[in-house]
């Protein structure tokens, strides 16, 4: 019997990079390596992107985003229970925005209150992942593109930082910027794996294996590289389910022996 030790594990990087294809590809491994397991996917970003990717359509009215907007009219109207506090309606409303799968859950956080707000939801986060985490094996979280969700010490739980770099500048650039501002809020994580996708074969490798290797941390460690799939592509771009990828398909092979080194 395979024993999975408990994780939170987050995906982050520039904005394109892959985050989200990458996450549901190490929710396709878990499912395959490990039965009878209790799995969590946040959708963090306000883009959200897992329901499209695994053919599940998600309004807003479900996310977290959408139940403290009607929280917020609720307060508004007057409606809320002078006897309840504010802390366990968010709580009740949160437990609410959980969507059960078949063979796991998925919560997405969704849009904050006003044209290009996020604020009260990224706050809303760290307390969502303290209270959810406790009941899953695994949790998996689909991290923003920008730095704020770790500058605010969301991801303060997580045990394994995935940071996703496409073979570009600004995303390298992205990668180190992550890396400052954990240290400079003083996030604490047991891993931090740096995963370089969409590399091609050649040389170019070399400019990702040497940035990871001046860093010189023990726990910062270069998790691989994966080649750009016209397979995997093909089927985010038709709206298929990538949960239904062929264990056989090359690209999901060389993605599942980097994933077993994290778990």
């Amino acid at each position: 019997m395979i024993i999975l030790m408990k994780k939170i594990i987050s995906f982050s990087g520039k904005g394109g990079v892959g985050k989200s294809t990458l996450l549901v590809l190490m929710l396709k491994y878990l499912l395959e390596k490990f039965k009878d397991i209790n799995i969590l996917v946040i959708d963090a970003d306000p883009d959200a992107n897992i329901g499209d990717i695994i053919g599940k359509e998600i309004n807003f009215k479900e996310t977290v985003g959408g139940k403290m907007a009607e929280f917020k009219q609720k307060i508004q109207k007057r409606l809320i229970p002078l006897d309840v506090s504010k802390d366990q309606i968010v709580e009740s409303e949160v437990f609410d925005a959980l969507i059960e799968m078949d063979q796991f859950d998925i919560l997405e956080m969704g849009r904050g209150e006003g044209e290009g707000c996020y604020c009260s939801i990224n706050n809303y986060l760290k307390r969502i992942i303290d209270i959810l985490a406790k009941n899953y094996d695994v949790v998996l979280i689909d991290a923003p593109a920008g730095l704020e969700f770790f500058a605010r010490k969301t991801g303060r739980n997580v045990t394994d930082l995935v940071i996703v770099s496409d073979p570009s500048k600004m995303g390298i650039h992205t990668m180190k910027r992550i890396l400052e501002v954990t240290k400079e809020v003083n996030l604490k994580f047991e891993n931090i794996w740096i995963l370089g996708n969409r590399f091609p074969e050649n040389s170019i490798r070399d400019i990702l294996e040497k940035e990871v290797s001046t860093i010189g941390k023990e726990y910062i460690k270069l998790l691989g590289f994966i080649e750009n799939s016209d397979e995997i592509s093909r089927i985010n771009i038709i709206g298929d389910n990538l949960l239904n990828l062929s264990i056989d398909s090359k690209p999901y092979k060389t993605i599942k022996g980097l994933f077993a080194q994290i778990v």
